[in-house]
C-alpha cells in the first residue's frame, strides 16, 4: 500500500485557490508526479477525515529562470485542486 503522506506534499496557497475556496470549496495541494486521481482522494479523505467529491490534476512546467548569464530551469510539478462536500472543510489550511 502507498504511504498515503508521500503522496500530497504540501498546499498550494494563492489568491486565486482563495476565490475557488470560497466559491466552490476547493483546495490545491502539490501532489506527487506518480499519483493518479484515486491515490489523491484516498490520502486527502485519510489524512483530513473529509469526504472529496472531485480530484482535477495538472502537470505544471517547471520555469526558465536567470542569474546573470546562467540560466536554469525549476522542475516540473504535478498540482490537484481538490473539492469536498459542502458541509466539509480543512481548517489546516483555512488559516494559511
Amino acid at each position: 500500500m502507498k504511504d498515503m503522506h508521500a503522496v500530497i506534499k504540501r498546499p498550494v496557497v494563492t489568491e486565486k485557490i482563495a476565490m475557488l475556496r470560497e466559491t466552490k470549496n476547493s483546495y490545491s495541494f502539490e501532489v506527487a508526479g506518480w499519483a493518479n486521481k484515486h491515490d489523491i482522494k484516498r490520502a486527502v479523505e485519510e489524512i483530513f477525515k473529509v469526504k472529496v467529491l472531485d480530484v482535477t490534476t495538472m502537470n505544471v512546467r517547471g520555469k526558465m529562470k536567470r542569474l546573470g548569464r546562467n540560466s536554469g530551469r525549476r522542475p516540473n510539478w504535478k498540482k490537484a485542486i481538490v473539492t469536498l462536500a459542502e458541509d466539509n472543510k480543512i481548517e489546516a489550511i483555512e488559516g494559511i
